[in-house]
């Protein structure tokens, strides 16, 4: 499974938000700004997270978008699946109709096993460990330029 650039950019802008969580309302531009992608492709990813409710917007002086729920009330996986759609590697995982040779398939019980691994792992971690984890590599990276 390989990501798109919209997963990647995705995540790391629930990312920055999580770190700005309880200061308002972040407009896109800075999370751009900071997180090095472009506006407009932020603003259609934001718009993704916030149909699958996991951010809100505000409109006019002050607006802009803030988690939908506490940072650790989200996961990986939400964001993920919210962007980049199921995590099946295989189109029979999620709908057994599209082959008629699921009962007697091998393949089918590996690819449904590497979806239940994919979403295990995606759905152990919440935006409150990637800001400890960003806390923790910040510190290091500022220890070794002392």
């Amino acid at each position: 499974m390989k990501l798109s650039t919209r997963g990647r950019y995705g995540t790391r802008a629930m990312l920055d938000l999580a770190l700005h969580y309880g200061n308002g309302p972040i407009l896109v531009k800075d999370i751009a700004d900071r997180q090095d992608v472009s506006e407009r492709y932020l603003e259609q990813i934001l718009v993704a997270l916030k149909v699958a409710g996991l951010v809100r917007s505000t409109r006019g002086s002050g607006g802009g978008f803030v988690l939908a729920r506490s940072p650790d009330k989200i996961t990986v996986g939400e964001i993920m699946r919210a962007i980049e759609g199921s995590t099946a590697p295989v189109a029979c995982v999620d709908n057994p109709t599209v082959c008629t040779r699921q009962n007697a398939c091998v393949m089918y019980d590996i690819w449904k096993d590497v979806k239940i691994a994919i979403d295990g792992v995606l759905d152990a971690v919440s935006l409150q460990d990637m800001v400890e984890r960003h806390k923790d590599k910040t510190a290091l990276l500022k220890l070794s330029h002392t």
